[in-house]
């Protein structure tokens, strides 16, 4: 389950993968879906949090279990300020290299920091037995519609920009990232993305 060549995954993709949100529409609401994956680290997370305050923006975390334990102040924060927090394993594990029991053992172990039920894997794989397990487990899975690829030094603050501008729609969860790897560009980008999806008449929520 993974498509790194696709800013937006086709519909018909999505469709394919039941029991997975990567989109979510709220009725009577123009809303899109700000998440950060692998944080909190206290060299980015901060200036993000800053960040969504200065613009009312809402965010939803999906963090890595022992960055959230080395940093608790950060978890603290970003539950403070309104933001959602969900799971993205307990040190970012590649799902298809361990068997179903490994891999939900290491979720709760993250789970026992962050406590909730919402759950990206990371690198966007997973085995389908995981995603099953995950379900019956009472958790919400989320993708995304919206792949800003801030991770890719070869990717500008322009042209992430660019990517969020041209393929956000309606209740589109769109995916950056609160990492030192991709600290320079996704921290020079967000302020702009968010004032034009402001602009555009989103109201940026949780998920």
């Amino acid at each position: 389950m993974l498509f790194p060549v696709f800013y937006q995954i086709p519909d018909f993709v999505q469709r394919l993968y039941r029991g997975i949100v990567w989109r979510k529409v709220v009725e009577n609401k123009k809303v899109a879906y700000l998440t950060f994956d692998d944080g909190p680290v206290p060299e980015v997370t901060p200036t993000v949090l800053d960040i969504l305050k200065q613009y009312g923006a809402k965010a939803t975390f999906f963090m890595v279990g022992e960055n959230a334990v080395k940093h608790p102040d950060l978890l603290e924060r970003i539950r403070q300020e309104g933001h959602a927090v969900g799971n993205h394993t307990y040190n970012h594990i590649k799902g298809w290299q361990l068997t179903t029991a490994q891999y939900m053992k290491n979720i709760r172990k993250a789970d026992e920091v962050l406590h909730t039920t919402l759950f990206r894997p990371p690198y966007g794989r997973m085995k389908h037995s995981e995603k099953k397990a995950l379900l019956q487990s009472g958790y919400s899975i989320y993708y995304w519609d919206v792949l800003t690829h801030d991770y890719n030094k070869q990717y500008s603050s322009e042209k992430i920009v660019a990517i969020v501008k041209r393929f956000t729609r309606n209740g589109s969860i769109i995916t950056f990232h609160d990492s030192i790897k991709s600290k320079d560009s996704m921290l020079k980008a967000l302020p702009q993305v968010i004032q034009f999806l402001q602009q555009e008449g989103y109201e940026l929520i949780t998920l």
